[in-house]
């Protein structure tokens, strides 16, 4: 009987959680603001219209994190191998100027924007960034492939690009 219970108890707590992991960016996440290279202020959404049809690998790094510029080469090997994506890195420096010098120190080539909210950010948020590096995959679509991969050899990012 005790079996029986602790077998119910478990099926409930996996099918009780709502662990899905969103396939749209929520309306506040697409209104967040970013910071292109030149200096001007974009939104997420203009971002994600600029490069419709296209598939994307999403980076959130900074030039100060070590696990960040340890994933790097892994992203150099997917860009390599997946020449047809586009790469966007979005920067947590803590500022403009550093995360400029890090794109050019590492050799960063992709798309850039920096997240002057950085951890604060609505879009921060919306993904539940609590570590980074953080990779995520859109399809041409703007659906969200892949939301929550910590290291760039992750097999859903391959089998996603």
């Amino acid at each position: 009987m005790k079996r029986i219970n602790y077998l119910i108890i478990v099926l409930i707590s996996f099918l009780g959680c709502n662990t899905k992991d969103p396939v749209k960016f929520s309306e506040a996440a697409l209104n967040d603001t970013f910071i292109a290279l030149e200096g001007k202020s974009i939104s997420f959404k203009d971002i994600l219209d600029a490069h419709k049809g296209e598939t994307l690998l999403i980076d959130v790094w900074a030039s100060w994190c070590k696990d960040c510029l340890k994933g790097l080469p892994k992203v150099k090997t997917l860009q390599d191998t997946h020449k047809d994506v586009t790469y966007m890195f979005l920067s947590m420096d803590k500022t403009q100027k550093a995360w400029k010098r890090g794109i050019e120190k590492y050799d960063i080539n992709g798309m850039h924007y920096f997240m002057p909210s950085g951890w604060d950010a609505v879009f921060s948020n919306f993904i539940d960034l609590d570590w980074i590096p953080r990779y995520m995959v859109v399809d041409g679509e703007g659906s969200i492939k892949v939301f929550d991969a910590i290291k760039a050899d992750d097999i859903r990012i391959k089998e996603n690009l």
